[in-house]
């Protein structure tokens, strides 16, 4: 019996490691999440799951390739606890705020925080992994510039590392 308990707990230690990761308004817009994707409601992430909120999202003709290697990047079923852990690793990979912020600064000389929307198009869409319209479309949705045609760069970098906008 003792070993059993001891299994126990070291799963609730590990699950509590997971939730402290994460803001509590975070854990409700990724139970929201899983909740959509979970189509089923058995409270596991199937390949059906996805193949049917992919499908949701007008992607029809998803590989079953495609889907198993979704399912493989978890260790096993995907429940909810391990859907945030798996959220809580790929943000680890994330380049911290600072980090991005003066990469920023690098195309900011004169230090006002914005950079001009143009500008930053022109890079997004002709250098390295290059942004499609579609993708331009949905930042300047997310990140409007501002009436002289400045972009925030600093709420983007926030935005990038804390998952929402800060509040102002």
């Amino acid at each position: 019996m003792a070993p059993k308990k001891a299994k126990r707990r070291q799963a609730a230690e590990g699950s509590s490691n997971v939730f402290s990761m994460f803001e509590q308004s975070q854990i409700q817009e990724y139970k929201e999440a899983f909740t959509i994707i979970d189509q089923n409601r058995d409270g596991i992430i199937s390949k059906d799951d996805l193949r049917d909120v992919l499908a949701s999202m007008g992607q029809l003709n998803v590989k079953n390739e495609e889907l198993e290697a979704m399912m493989k990047e978890a260790s096993g079923p995907i429940n909810f606890t391990v859907f945030l852990q798996m959220f809580g690793e790929k943000l680890k990979g994330a380049d911290p705020e600072d980090v991005i912020v003066s990469a920023f600064k690098v195309l900011d000389p004169e230090g006002t925080g914005t950079i001009k929307k143009e500008f930053l198009e022109e890079l997004l869409t002709t250098q390295c992994d290059r942004f499609s319209k579609e993708e331009m479309k949905n930042l300047w949705a997310a990140f409007p510039p501002d009436v002289a045609g400045n972009v925030d760069y600093k709420n983007i970098c926030y935005v990038i590392t804390h998952g929402e906008e800060k509040e102002e």
